[in-house]
């Protein structure tokens, strides 16, 4: 996919990707450009920079998009990397969100909404539903209690103005009003006033918004918010004017030489994604490298009308997964886990479940909105008979939304939305068919008039999908957690070199300049963590049996709430993968205790079973919490010495799949993105376990060995990525213009191999890794036992041209015909190139 005919693009090579905040300034930023430059990175990959809330840790929070935060080092700050990068001879890559702002007074343009209503210059810039006055649900209980409990009082805002504060929280008031107050208080004694009940409801009253406790948000909020987070509102980047405001910084430091790329956050959440990437495209021009975050589901292809280079790589980690997962170790696993698990979490019930629960209860005001909107069009219809129509073509969406915008779908939406149609007329009622149908209208082909039910339908359907599936049902459905990945295939996993290969070559068609992600701010495992985690397939009988023992022998951890044994043994089996994924062999774990108990509250609450963000269950919460506390407890000797025994193997083979999915990203089609501190191993769980400080100097370290097989791991890792990644910078045409070939594999262990070469012209490279190497390997070793290899062979084409050399190793080889054997004996991975290069 590329952005014009004409473009002069300077493709990045590879990306690296900084989180800025929580300690990590421009400052901090510049110090690690030698790193970049000698790990071979070709651009900084930056979060957003714009200035956000205070004390933000991501940035997505937007307060001001034309000014550089200085909590992290400000437009100066900015310039010196920008200089230091521009030596360095790196690019830059920045992160925009085009979608939404923070919700905040810190927010200029939302105050201004705030004091003026739908007269503010700044209305028009939200998503709001002017129909009513702006709902605030900032309340930790109902406004009359908080009334009765005095807790608003009137505070002035250090300007001869006054403001409503609640606790930490400050309102701007109407101007007229104020004037009001501060009249008939005559300056003072604004505590009486904020004492009088009466006053303070018809000084409310006189607002422009509604204070309303946070829990009703989910059932009634008057603007478009960030998925259910209250505290992001979206905004109408569709409208000229926005899109200018919003974007005159961003447009500057492109037009000036100081960004060579863009990413689109969350590119599904705006109204109409083609129309504002076509306007992005021109204003930025064809040699800005452009990317979207997009998760695309199984079969969907980025659409080829889009003016941008790929996605941010959710669909290439995915596809990662077919080389290590074992079919016949997933079947095990699913019958060891289906005996624990209730019938309720399982595929075939659960996944609906979750929808149903998301769409009907969390996007239960939004679902309202819709069917206002339908009712209009359909006078006729009742409104439960849409209600219930709306949620089951919600549950039935295979993917995050259709892109209709004025006129009729195209092909791809109409083949989409005819197959939610025949899924949801399966499930629905009967009176809910006939509303179906009025539904499906709308979709297809509304007239000007009912364009916005279709606009706010398709900005509702990935919302309800990523709640459900990635923040409910992978919570849920525990088989395997290295599947339960954002974007991840968990109903009919693809498995097998195959099917690899054949996902690759669409790759290398559809999309060869897109970012290929193992890790990002977003995973719910470290890229690591779930290489380890694809083992258990292959040591499913060794897993199933070790979770049945271990069970029994912290069954005196279990305790028992509302008559039941928590947690319940569907969660235990969860913890232990958890625990299994992020184990180290180094005796400091990383402060494995606290990180373990912070990723438990999470996946629990997030489950939304037996406690939820909603409505937390203290007792339930406290018992799943004291016995996550036990298995990481030093007191708990037999069985953390029995769960390292355990585990030793599957640390060997998950470092090798480590080793495997580190080469195939740096030389499958792509753009290998390097998450920070995943030149190491990256062992996190969710965030914000995944969002810690690097501590970069482990990486300098690396290089004097360890005597852990995770130091060796780590160490051989930086070292793939730096020789790779230097060549991929000497041969970039290769890499951005280069075939992906299949090769083939003979011998008694082909399956446990994946081969692959890159050809451009006369230029060739060969990458070798292995797969499913679980029982395989030497002790505390990561390569295979010997004669494992033996009698193995990849074949290179016939005219596959001069000699190759090892890349890692510097050994040659000639003729078209590998022996494995001589390749894999002191290391796991190999990456041949021309000899001569």
């Amino acid at each position: 996919m590329t952005s014009t005919k004409e473009s002069r693009m300077k493709r990045p090579t590879s990306t690296y990707r900084l989180q800025f905040r929580n300690g990590m300034t421009f400052d901090d930023a510049i110090d690690l450009v030698p790193h970049l430059v000698s790990l071979g990175i070709s651009h900084l990959y930056a979060s957003p920079i714009f200035t956000a809330v205070g004390g933000s840790t991501h940035g997505y929070d937007v307060t001001d998009a034309n000014e550089i935060d200085p909590a992290i080092g400000g437009q100066a700050g900015f310039e010196r990397l920008a200089e230091a990068l521009r030596e360095a001879n790196l690019g830059l890559i920045l992160d925009i969100v085009p979608n939404h702002m923070a919700a905040s007074v810190e927010n200029g343009w939302w105050r201004d909404v705030l004091e003026n209503g739908r007269q503010s210059a700044f209305s028009s810039y939200f998503d709001i539903d002017w129909r009513e006055k702006l709902t605030l649900p900032l309340l930790g209980k109902p406004l009359p209690e908080v009334l009765a409990d005095n807790e608003l009082v009137l505070v002035t805002d250090g300007n001869d103005g006054l403001e409503l504060a609640y606790y930490e929280t400050r309102l701007p008031l109407d101007r007229k009003t104020v004037r009001r107050v501060l009249s008939e208080t005559a300056g003072g004694n604004l505590s009486c006033f904020s004492g009088d009940k009466q006053k303070m409801q018809a000084l409310l009253a006189e607002q422009h918004w509604q204070l309303t406790h946070w829990k009703d948000a989910a059932k009634h909020l008057s603007y478009r918010r960030f998925f259910e987070v209250t505290g992001l509102v979206g905004i109408r980047i569709e409208d000229d004017a926005v899109f200018e405001h919003t974007h005159r910084l961003i447009l500057r430091l492109v037009r000036t030489g100081r960004v060579q790329g863009l990413r689109v956050d969350h590119v599904d959440g705006l109204a109409a994604p083609q129309s504002y990437l076509d306007r992005l495209r021109h204003a930025i021009g064809p040699d800005i490298y452009l990317i979207v975050e997009k998760i695309l589901g199984p079969g969907e292809q980025l659409r080829p009308s889009w003016p941008v280079e790929g996605t941010t790589g959710y669909e290439f980690n995915t596809a990662l997964a077919t080389l290590y997962i074992d079919q016949d170790g997933l079947d095990h696993l699913e019958a060891g886990y289906g005996k624990l698990a209730p019938p309720d979490s399982m595929l075939a019930t659960g996944l609906r479940d979750a929808k149903r629960l998301i769409a009907g209860r969390n996007f239960a005001g939004e679902g309202a909105r819709l069917a206002a909107l339908v009712k209009t069009a359909h006078p006729h219809l009742q409104e439960a008979d849409i209600l219930s129509a709306l949620q089951e073509l919600l549950v039935a969406f295979p993917v995050y939304r259709t892109y209709g915008d004025e006129g009729r779908l195209d092909a791809e939406d109409e083949t989409v939305l005819a197959g939610v149609l025949a899924e949801a007329e399966a499930e629905a009622m009967l009176p809910s068919r006939t509303a179906l149908d009025a539904i499906a209208g709308l979709l297809r082909n509304p007239d000007e008039e009912h364009l916005e039910f279709r606009r706010r339908f398709q900005q509702l359907t990935g919302p309800v999908m990523a709640k459900a599936v990635e923040d409910t049902f992978f919570y849920r459905y525990n088989r395997l957690l290295a599947l339960n990945e954002v974007g991840g295939e968990i109903i009919r996993p693809e498995t097998g070199v195959a099917a690899f290969h054949r996902l690759m070559a669409d790759r290398a068609r559809h999309q060869p300049h897109g970012l290929s992600a193992t890790s990002t701010h977003d995973t719910k495992r470290g890229e690591d963590a779930r290489a380890r985690l694809y083992t258990l397939c292959e040591g499913s009988e060794v897993w199933n049996e070790a979770v049945e023992r271990w069970r029994g022998m912290n069954m005196r951890h279990l305790a028992s709430v509302s008559g039941r044994n928590v947690p319940e043994a569907a969660v235990e089996w969860m913890l232990y993968q958890a625990l299994a994924g992020a184990w180290s062999d180094d005796t400091t774990q990383e402060n494995l205790a606290s990180r373990f108990l912070a990723y438990t509250e999470k996946a629990s609450r997030e489950a939304k079973l037996g406690t939820d963000w909603a409505a937390p269950d203290e007792d339930y919460e406290k018992a799943v919490l004291s016995y996550a506390e036990a298995l990481v407890s030093p007191q708990n000797a037999d069985f953390t010495e029995d769960f390292q025994l355990t585990m030793q193997p599957f640390l060997e083979a998950g470092y090798s799949n480590s080793l495997s999915q580190t080469l195939i990203k740096l030389t499958a089609p792509g753009i290998p993105d390097v998450y920070q501190g995943t030149e190491g191993l990256d062992l996190s769980m969710v965030d914000p376990d995944n969002r810690r400080p690097v501590d970069y100097a482990r990486f300098s370290s690396n290089a004097r060995g360890s005597k852990t097989l995770s130091g060796a791991a780590a160490n051989m890792k930086q070292a793939v990525l730096t020789a790779i990644l230097q060549y991929r910078k000497d041969h970039p045409a290769l890499f951005n213009e280069g075939d992906y070939q299949p090769l083939d594999v003979t011998g008694p262990c082909k399956d446990h191999l994946v081969a692959f070469a890159r050809r451009k012209g006369e230029e060739y490279l060969v990458a070798i890794a292995p797969r499913l190497m679980f029982g395989k390997l030497q002790a505390h070793a990561l390569v295979a036992v010997p004669g494992f290899w033996s009698d193995t062979t990849v074949k290179l084409p016939a005219d596959a041209g001069r000699p190759l050399r090892d890349l890692l190793g510097g050994s040659e080889i000639a003729g078209t015909q590998i022996t494995v054997e001589t390749l894999l004996t002191e290391r796991p991975v190999a990456c041949l190139v021309m000899a001569d290069s």
